[in-house]
């Protein structure tokens, strides 16, 4: 079982408790990947003739890339994570996909990882950028959305940071509210929803929240997107305090 002791960082006991329990912790799990995969556009016809290359930001266990794998049979994925528990279970899970599926270590504070040797159609990210505070995120969105090639998209699934403390308050009790619900509908007791209780991960709840958690509100993060100079900037799903939201590059 991981601590719920604050910590500066997410460690490698944490990426092993989400393992067993991501499935009961995100809202709407399924609906996030799926609204993710809705929004990257069909590749153009001609790209049948060679890779088209999506990037996956913190890829977990590999759900987000298996959906992207099955959804453009033409693609091929290279993942990100820095856990090697993480990217053992997404090479594990995804290994029928051959070399269409690449898993990689990295820090996404870092810089390097973002230059890539081709244009970039889709880079995705779930649950993951809320670990950078606001400048940081702000500089993430900038290089990606200059590695991606004409039409490409960022797209993100995240935790947002609500306006208000009644907005805050309407977050926390959705949350609460669907972790049981998935609790008893995948597990069927409430095991699962008392060891989120436990472990204090409804952040909108916790009065000394982890100093690795440090949402932004989604009005900066989509002005964000816009100055890094991406066209139809929206979000396009939201649930208890995750949203799913993104931009275009223009063709």
């Amino acid at each position: 079982m991981y601590s719920s002791e604050p910590k500066a960082a997410w460690d490698e006991e944490d990426s092993l408790g989400f393992l067993d329990d991501g499935r009961f912790f995100v809202p709407g799990r399924e609906e996030q990947l799926a609204a993710i995969c809705d929004l990257v556009p069909v590749p153009p016809a001609g790209a049948a003739r060679r890779p088209v290359h999506l990037v996956d930001l913190c890829c977990g266990e590999g759900l987000l890339s298996g959906a992207l794998l099955a959804r453009f049979p033409q693609a091929r994925v290279h993942a990100y994570d820095g856990s090697p528990a993480m990217l053992e279970r997404a090479r594990r899970t995804l290994a029928a996909a051959g070399d269409r599926f690449e898993a990689s270590r990295f820090a996404l504070e870092e810089t390097a990882w973002r230059r890539f040797p081709w244009p970039v159609h889709a880079a995705v990210s779930s649950l993951a950028i809320h670990h950078l505070d606001g400048e940081a995120k702000r500089r993430l969105f900038a290089d990606l959305a200059a590695a991606l090639g004409p039409g490409g998209v960022l797209v993100i699934a995240d935790l947002v940071q609500p306006a208000t403390v009644e907005a805050n308050a309407l977050a926390a009790a959705a949350w609460d509210a669907e972790v049981r619900r998935r609790a008893l509908a995948l597990a069927g007791d409430l095991a699962p929803y008392q060891r989120f209780l436990d472990l204090r991960w409804n952040l909108y709840t916790d009065p000394a929240p982890d100093p690795s958690e440090k949402p932004s509100a989604l009005f900066d993060q989509l002005r964000w997107l816009a100055e890094a100079g991406l066209q139809a900037v929206d979000v396009c799903w939201m649930k208890a305090g995750h949203a799913v939201f993104g931009g275009r590059k223009p063709d």
